[in-house]
């Protein structure tokens, strides 16, 4: 029987995917990134999930990256772009109502923690180490990295992890904002699921409000982000009001 590359289960409002290929690191292979692609609509569409947790299979690795195997498989250059432009996976990750987390252990690089940079929130294992190698194997990060990573980390900082490959351990990245919090690898999960309720347990739309006016105030200047915060503040604001009154 074929192997799921992806686990998708939910419990209790939050969806669990599991990035499915211990075997070689949780690589990103173009079979995993069709199956994140409807995952994400199943969670997106489910009026009953409100945070998504993603997490590696195994021992060793988040995901150490895009499936390098299937490099210039594609039937040409050409159709890979067409393809990945119509199912722009980061792109709707980046504009989803539920909370992401990652559950970040061992390898997080290349496309494993630009997906991770998709997310909401970042926890991590003291042995997670991070990183965009692209430009080592000749390439550039192609996911997003070079724009999300300077939107975490010092810009300094972002553009030697970018231009030298080199990856980070989970200490330094917690020191520079990229991962918020490190627990324990035993306790990931639980710590992942314990923050979830947390959030859950706040008015949905006030969490979707203010994710809306971080995510899109961060692109603008002060003033109209400003505006965009009193214009989401005062729908928050009804929304509340209605639900009081029943």
């Amino acid at each position: 029987m074929t192997q799921e590359v992806l686990l998708y289960e939910k419990r209790a409002g939050i969806a669990w995917v599991t990035l499915n290929r211990p075997e070689v690191l949780n690589a990103i292979n173009m079979r995993m990134r069709d199956a994140l692609w409807e995952a994400m609509h199943a969670a997106q569409d489910d009026p009953d999930v409100r945070v998504v947790i993603f997490r590696g299979a195994g021992e060793r690795a988040f995901s150490a990256g895009a499936d390098i195997s299937e490099f210039g498989t594609a039937p040409s250059y050409s159709e890979a772009r067409r393809a990945r432009h119509e199912r722009d996976l980061w792109g709707f990750m980046l504009a989803m109502d539920p909370l992401l987390i990652a559950a970040i252990h061992g390898f997080a690089l290349g496309a494993g923690i630009e997906l991770a940079m998709c997310c909401d929130i970042r926890i991590a294992t003291p042995d997670a180490r991070l990183g965009l190698p692209e430009v080592s194997l000749g390439y550039i990060p192609s996911a997003g990295g070079t724009q999300t990573m300077p939107r975490y980390l010092p810009p300094g900082v972002a553009m030697h992890l970018v231009l030298t490959g080199d990856p980070i351990d989970a200490a330094a990245a917690h020191r520079y904002g990229l991962v918020q919090r490190i627990v324990p690898r035993e306790r990931l999960y639980d710590d992942a699921e314990s923050l979830a309720r947390r959030v859950m347990a706040l008015s949905p739309e006030a969490v979707r409000l203010a994710r809306r006016a971080l995510r899109e105030g961060i692109e603008m200047p002060l003033a109209q982000g400003i505006a965009l915060e009193r214009l989401l503040a005062e729908e928050a604001l009804a929304a509340a009001d209605a639900r009081r009154r029943g």
